[in-house]
């Protein structure tokens, strides 16, 4: 059984569930689970963990991640994408330039309040949001801080017709941001109603396209018996949390779980304990003794 991380590019027309039955498949595992629900329209990176590394998915998933997006302003759906129908309409009769649309753009950059859309899976008293929008019942949806690191207009991708303008954004963001939601308020912004016509997500958190595999990539590589070769090891993921090297009698200590005195080494938390180059377990400060430590995760076992 492999424990790590495999970069999934997920086609559109596939959902994020459906990545991870065939990843199961083919790694021949049950622990399988994948890191940020992608929508079955979008397309882009899934970062999929198997084995022990399905317990940190819940890190990777807190890593802001990147998308590129389509924006059309005219007309806004029931679903604030392209797959809903259409509920407003306003015909774009003036001429709209590349500044004017990267200065409403970028105005969206920096903290923010956001509200979910109807069609989500967010959860309000128990039932997810979707499902109130498809029996018609409107109930009150939490907002939620979000963060924009950046934004901007691709430049080369204004595409005006008759009634509908088009254009292609590009933005890094924190966990919980929906974009189709951003879409709809930068065409708010600009006086029209407005949808996400297209979604990819090309980073999360320390995943790139240009690391992932196709799903049939995946299965040619399990042809050549190299499907080994396509996993990220739970300490390449975890690289940005500070390492404190142990030796083997703490190890012993820490893979069951012992509560332990916080030294000089241990300057931040979350962090991790290794041996011998591997990850043990993930630690943080102790929420209620001060000068001690507790596990958080544990990745290692007696």
């Amino acid at each position: 059984m492999v424990d790590g991380i495999i970069p999934v590019y997920k086609p559109a027309g596939v959902t994020s569930h459906d990545c991870v039955i065939q990843v199961r498949q083919l790694f021949g595992t049950k622990k399988v689970g994948h890191t940020g629900t992608l929508d079955p329209d979008v397309e882009g990176v899934l970062p999929v963990c198997t084995g022990k590394a399905t317990k940190i998915a819940e890190y990777i998933t807190d890593l802001p991640k990147r998308y590129e997006a389509e924006v059309t302003l005219g007309f806004s759906t029931t679903t604030e994408d392209a797959s809903g129908s259409i509920v407003e309409e306003t015909e774009v009769n003036e001429e709209i330039t590349e500044e004017k649309l990267e200065e409403a753009v970028v105005r969206f950059q920096g903290n923010q309040i956001q509200t979910p859309p109807m069609y989500s899976a967010v959860k309000v008293k128990g039932k997810r949001l979707y499902e109130y929008a498809r029996e018609g019942i409107d109930v009150e949806r939490p907002s939620r801080n979000i963060q924009v690191f950046d934004i901007t207009m691709i430049s080369g991708t204004l595409n005006q017709q008759s009634n509908t303008v088009r254009f292609n954004i590009e933005m890094t963001c924190s966990k919980g941001t929906y974009v189709r939601t951003l879409a709809v308020d930068i065409g708010r912004s600009l006086g029209y109603p407005s949808h996400m016509s297209y979604l990819k997500r090309t980073q999360s958190g320390p995943f790139r396209l240009d690391q992932c595999y196709t799903l049939e990539q995946l299965r040619d590589l399990k042809q050549s018996d190299k499907l080994a070769e396509t996993s990220y090891s739970i300490e390449d993921v975890l690289c940005d949390f500070p390492h404190i090297p142990v030796s083997s009698e703490l190890a012993e200590q820490i893979k069951n779980g012992k509560v332990l005195m916080r030294w000089n080494e241990i300057t931040s938390s979350p962090f991790v304990f290794t041996y011998k180059g591997k990850a043990l377990a993930v630690y943080q400060y102790h929420p209620n003794k001060v000068g001690l430590v507790k596990p958080k995760t544990m990745l290692s076992t007696p």
